[in-house]
């Protein structure tokens, strides 16, 4: 019984602040490795035109053998969803019937021969091709990138684009976003697209991004602002899963499976197997929320069979959805069937690819699963293999999720079994999974607020071309309808104005919600880097060499404190920074503690040439406090002159060291001098430096190491610090 105390209550103390991390990285995280096991149905962009005069062809029907279905825009483009394999039907009454076989999901260009349609300029030419090569970049990187994928997004908005093109620029815009979990900017970009060209894929993508951000029923509001008998097929099934998915969010669980049967009868007229799998799934799914748990058997074993036809991930994905089925329902047996048969997929599928650790089908996943499944029939010598596997198979794929669950759950079968030593050994090694997976979890953090910060910098530039085009448009639009359409140019300027301000403030509240943390951080480092005491000090002296006239004097100083204060500012947010910066600061601080007092010390900076000083990189302002410290509790009580040396040299390949010397009178002797408060403040910015030190080598492995020790052994003892400073 005390060891199961034990296991308890460091599970309730360490998970509890496991959890507050994880919550705080929930955005962001969805970095996916860059194998993966291929989608059933990808988008496919192209474009028809004319190819002697690049003239666009509108109203060209575009079929999938399967039954999707849409039409090329007035600027010649189509997107339609295909799977490798598929036939493209391209039948226009202008040329041929043109048929094409998918074998990627790279543009599509169709080139119609001996058009005798008007010719565009090559200009125009050049700018559709550039247009179309930065949005197929965007889309390749969309999965992988979200930074690069920004970038060709932008790139393309500042071509001369028009508002087809723009249309389809932010709708991947918000595909982007949506696939990051950004599902407030995902919002913003859908609505911008609607606002150039209303396309029904992009407000099916808006109707889902409500869904996915919480907002179920201004999602169900937008599902049925959209007519769905005008929609191919298709895009109808995506409309009834779309909204029974919201449906079934609210709680409405009789309108959630009529829209899916609805669906169903759409998927099965027209043969589009993947959404008859998934919407049999789903509808097993919202009859077991019912607790009709005998439905949704008859629509599981649909879903199951189904998916065995389609593709090997689709039928392990549905194999471990039963198996949750299954394990709700305490039918253990049939779970780790399922789950056994999946395992033997999800090595099929790894022959060919990667399954990232996020995913619900790895291995290590399954065999935890099983082993829990055996444990609550009390079947512990089958549990404890597979608990043992899943454990190996998380520490080879550095899963620490699963690992600190399987490392848990032995502890716990062993116990019951009665095995307490080994329950107490996997209890230890818990507790330092635990640690290993806190550690993670901080630097994620800081991962996923470096992240925010370059999203919100990319979308800044991207509300900028978008705000310049508008802008560019309405002036071409006032010079040529001038008195007739005055009007309707200054409204469209002012609602334009209205757009780009809304858009401005939430993206200022956005930007201002993510670094809100980051910069309490920073001020917190600020107050311990920078002592209050220096900058009252120095603003005296300032007002000294005022009232003495020396204004020339007053000015120098007060220029050079100007110029420490804005680097410290600078460098504030900054975890690391280049040792050039660094030894510049230190500089600048040590020569204006020297103005302060040019009777007490003299100083030398010596780095050696050895060192490449843009290498190495070092917590900003780290040294400040011990030159302060070496000028106010040493060198000024001195008697005579005394020299305060700071000497750079390497120590190995990959170190560094910085020693920090002085002749003052010592620690020993400033600590008599001082009074009680003084002590307490020094102790207390020492004990902060201190922290900071560890706090950094917590999260970069001993990147830094501090030793403190007198200088000389005479009356005037001096101090010495030496700084030892790793290499990335």
């Amino acid at each position: 019984m005390d060891l199961k105390l034990a296991v308890n209550t460091y599970i309730t103390n360490r998970i509890i602040i496991l959890f507050f991390l994880i919550g705080g990285v929930s955005f962001g995280q969805n970095n996916n490795s860059d194998k993966r096991a291929d989608a059933a149905v990808f988008t496919i962009r192209g474009s028809v035109y004319d190819k002697d005069s690049f003239t666009p062809y509108k109203n060209v029907e575009i079929l999938v053998n399967g039954g999707k279905y849409t039409r090329t825009n007035f600027d010649g483009g189509f997107s339609i969803n295909a799977k490798i394999g598929d036939e493209l039907i391209i039948r226009h009454d202008d040329f041929e019937t043109i048929y094409h076989i998918i074998d990627s999901n790279e543009r599509i260009t169709i080139e119609v021969v001996d058009s005798q349609k008007t010719s565009r300029s090559v200009r125009n030419k050049t700018s559709f091709d550039r247009f179309n090569n930065m949005i197929d970049s965007a889309d390749v990187y969309l999965k992988k990138d979200a930074e690069k994928s920004l970038k060709f997004i932008g790139d393309a908005l500042n071509v001369n684009v028009n508002t087809t093109q723009s249309a389809e620029a932010h709708e991947l815009l918000g595909d982007v976003y949506r696939h990051w979990k950004q599902y407030d900017l995902a919002i913003s970009a859908y609505k911008i697209s609607l606002q150039n060209v209303k396309r029904p894929s992009a407000q099916l993508k808006l109707a889902k991004a409500y869904l996915n951000s919480g907002d179920f029923e201004t999602s169900i509001v937008n599902y049925k602002a959209l007519d769905q008998k005008k929609l191919a097929n298709y895009d109808k099934t995506i409309w009834f899963e779309g909204i029974g998915d919201a449906y079934l969010k609210a709680k409405n669980f009789t309108e959630a499976i009529e829209a899916y049967q609805e669906g169903l009868k759409v998927a099965k007229k027209h043969l589009i197997a993947p959404k008859v799998t998934d919407l049999n799934s789903k509808i097993a799914q919202v009859y077991s929320d019912q607790g009709q748990t005998n439905k949704a058997k008859g629509y599981f074993n649909n879903s199951l069979n189904l998916a065995k036809k389609e593709n090997k991930k689709r039928a392990v994905e549905e194999q471990v959805k039963v198996a949750e089925f299954n394990n709700m329902n305490e039918d253990y047996e049939s779970e780790i069937v399922l789950r056994k048969r999946a395992i033997e997929g999800i090595k099929a599928i790894e022959r060919d690819s990667i399954i990232s650790n996020e995913s619900p089908i790895t291995s290590q996943k399954q065999n935890y699963k099983i082993g829990t499944a055996y444990y609550l029939q009390n079947n512990f010598d089958e549990a404890i293999p597979y608990l043992e596997k899943s454990k190996a198979e998380a520490e080879e794929k550095e899963d620490l999720d699963v690992k600190m669950d399987a490392t848990r759950k032995l502890s716990e079968v062993h116990l019951r079994s009665g095995n307490t030593e080994k329950a107490i050994e996997y209890n230890e090694e818990f507790t330092i999974v635990v640690d290993e997976l806190y550690a993670k979890k901080v630097q994620e953090i800081s991962r996923a607020a470096r992240f925010s910060r370059n999203l919100a910098e990319q979308q800044n530039r991207i509300t900028s071309l978008e705000s310049d085009r508008e802008l560019s448009k309405s002036k071409y639009e006032l010079t040529q309808e001038k008195n007739k359409s005055q009007q309707v140019i200054i409204y469209s300027l002012i609602g334009g104005l209205i757009l780009l301000l809304i858009t401005g403030y939430l993206m200022f509240k956005y930007i201002k919600q993510q670094r809100l943390a980051n910069n309490l951080l920073a001020l917190k480092s600020l107050r311990s880097q920078m002592n209050p005491h220096f900058i009252f000090n120095a603003l005296n002296s300032v007002n000294t060499f005022i009232a003495t006239n020396d204004e020339r004097t007053a000015n120098k100083y007060l220029s050079d404190f100007s110029q420490l204060m804005r680097s410290v500012l600078e460098n504030s947010e900054e975890d690391f920074i280049p040792l050039k910066k660094e030894i510049e600061l230190l500089n600048l601080y040590t020569k204006l503690e020297h103005f302060r007092f040019q009777d007490k010390f003299d100083y030398a900076i010596d780095v050696d040439e050895m060192i490449d000083v843009e290498e190495f990189q070092i917590p900003p302002m780290l040294l400040q406090p011990y030159i302060e410290n070496a000028v106010w509790h040493g060198l000024r009580y001195k008697t005579e002159i005394g020299h305060l040396q700071i000497h750079i040299q390497p120590k190995s390949k990959d170190e560094i060291t910085i020693t920090i010397s002085d002749n003052g009178i010592g620690r020993a002797r400033s600590k008599a001098l001082k009074t009680d408060h003084q002590k307490k403040q020094n102790s207390k910015g020492m004990n902060n430096i201190k922290k900071r030190v560890a706090i950094l080598n917590e999260m970069y492995k001993d990147k830094v190491d501090v030793t403190i020790a007198d200088f000389q052994d005479l009356e005037d003892a001096g101090t010495k610090v030496v700084v030892t400073l790793k290499k990335d």
